[in-house]
């Protein structure tokens, strides 16, 4: 099995460690992305919506540096700061995957760098 590290400047870079995905054996396995500005690296937005916008436009972002795309999502892991914002990032989620949503699963985030209050990594069809 080969692997490929994916790469892309569109998306906030991977801290040392870790790569922005990895595509091997017909996926494409998407690191946790927080909602953090690729440029400024400063978190986007205040509401979990906002958020959970950004963290999804990171994974696209590097879905599409891949070769895939956030329609070829078939998992995802969410992890909240706080799982009251639950209804909030799930709003926003349905207007990223009105049909066929991937399969899912969250958690509750331990600490909260910068701010962050989700971060989502996926899994996708390369």
């Amino acid at each position: 099995m080969s692997k490929e590290i994916v790469t892309t400047s569109d998306a906030p870079g991977g801290l040392a460690g870790y790569s922005q995905a990895i595509r091997a054996n017909g996926l494409v396995y998407v690191s946790g992305q927080g909602p953090f500005d690729p440029v400024s690296g400063d978190v986007v937005g205040e509401t979990i919506e906002e958020q959970t916008r950004q963290c999804l436009r990171n994974v696209e972002a590097i879905l599409e540096a891949a070769g895939s795309s956030i329609d070829d999502v078939v998992q995802a892991t969410f992890i909240l700061l706080d799982e009251s914002d639950f209804a909030g990032m799930n709003q926003e989620w349905n207007r990223w995957f009105p049909t066929n949503p991937p399969a899912r699963q969250g958690a509750k985030l331990p600490v909260s760098p910068k701010g962050m209050r989700i971060s989502i990594a996926a899994i996708a069809v390369a």
